[in-house]
């Protein structure tokens, strides 16, 4: 079977849909990345994958704009002749959705997130939704990465209650993500996995570490990511130099393997507006390390209050200055239970095997002659 995978960018390919691209590439199926293209795509082709460059503005409103990528998806569709399409991130899935209903191929979307033009609220928001409404009619499934994000759409009648499915996020596998000691030392190391968005959190990241450092210079503060981002959030080098040249903050740089720096944590912090499933909350509670995370639709089905982490109240500094002085008084008993949790939580409820068996479950309704016969195939 032939599957086109379109994202807004092929690095989002490698990192987050790595597990549902192998399974298919195992199954014998042909997979094509449509996407901007950038480091990850030589990764990519190694896999197996035929990568296509995607020609598109990740953050432009222009109308004109996006009425030449929907032309766009269409002819890169007709051309490539994909059995079923699979999309994420929100103008792939939103022009997408289009191009492919007028060309008759079974599309799959995934909503990790609702995106910038959601949190921003006002009349962007109104023309999101009403972009969302008209692109995802008469799609048959559309996954959800939390239940939050899904009833946002039922209620806001974007959808109907029979179109919606949940994922656990993106997966996590535990066998890379493998569980390791808290650090022992009498510093605590709190580490924030992240670009520099304002939608992140990032601003509150800094002033909650601002104020605690004042009383408690034994707290360290640290940001992992990548400075620049296309994204009309992001804060950029001028806001990262003068918070390292306060002492505020650690920055760490980016990296393709987060694992070292996770390991020498002793918490994992994302205080973010609005979650998905945050891929980097999942990893690290894999790895048995305490989380803080906002009380928002994404992060609070990941973090359980008290028992793998803490919730703080979300754009609001106070408040997780006050988780932050909480998890320091914590003994190392206490942390490390919490750890424990977390790993035991995402075992049961966040392996990748949930998100690749839920998507061949999908393709196989969606077209089920093109499974069937694969099926055929491989038990003779």
């Amino acid at each position: 079977m032939k599957v086109l995978l379109t994202v807004n960018a092929a690095w989002n390919a490698l990192n987050f849909r790595r597990p549902v691209i192998e399974a298919l590439l195992h199954l014998g199926h042909h997979v094509t990345i449509l996407a901007p293209l950038d480091d990850a795509a030589p990764a990519l082709r190694r896999m197996g994958c035929q990568v296509i460059d995607l020609q598109m503005d990740i953050q432009g409103l222009s109308p004109r704009q996006d009425a030449k990528l929907i032309r766009r998806f269409g002819h890169h569709f007709a051309a490539l002749g994909p059995d079923i399409i699979l999309s994420y991130t929100v103008k792939n899935n939103i022009f997408g959705a289009v191009a492919a209903k007028r060309l008759g191929i079974p599309f799959l979307p995934n909503v990790s997130g609702l995106g910038t033009g959601f949190l921003s609220g006002g009349a962007l928001r109104m023309v999101v939704e009403t972009l969302y409404r008209h692109a995802f009619r008469g799609l048959p499934i559309l996954f959800f990465q939390n239940p939050d994000d899904r009833d946002l759409f039922v209620n806001r009648r974007l959808i109907a209650p029979g179109q919606a499915r949940l994922l656990p996020g993106s997966g996590v596998d535990p066998d890379h993500f493998r569980p390791c000691p808290l650090p022992a030392r009498d510093e605590t190391v709190f580490l924030m996995i992240s670009r520099l968005l304002r939608d992140k959190g990032v601003l509150e990241y800094v002033e909650a570490a601002r104020r605690i450092r004042t009383t408690r210079p034994d707290l360290r503060f640290q940001i992992l990511g990548p400075v620049d981002a296309a994204n009309r959030s992001v804060l950029g080098a001028e806001a990262l130099r003068e918070w390292m040249a306060d002492g505020v903050i650690e920055h760490l740089g980016k990296h393709d393997d987060v694992r070292p720096f996770i390991a020498e944590a002793d918490c994992v912090v994302l205080p973010s507006y609005r979650e998905g499933a945050p891929r980097t909350l999942l990893e690290a509670a894999s790895m048995a390390r305490p989380l803080i995370a906002t009380d928002v639709p994404g992060c609070r089905h990941v973090v359980e209050d008290g028992i793998t982490g803490l919730l703080c109240a979300p754009r609001d500094a106070g408040s997780l200055h006050a988780s932050f002085e909480e998890f320091a008084n914590m003994p190392p008993g206490t942390r490390a239970q919490m750890g424990r949790a977390g790993r035991d939580k995402m075992l049961r409820d966040y392996d990748q095997k949930i998100v690749v068996d839920r998507y061949l479950a999908a393709m196989a309704e969606l077209v089920p002659h093109k499974m069937a016969a694969r099926d055929t195939r491989l038990r003779a």
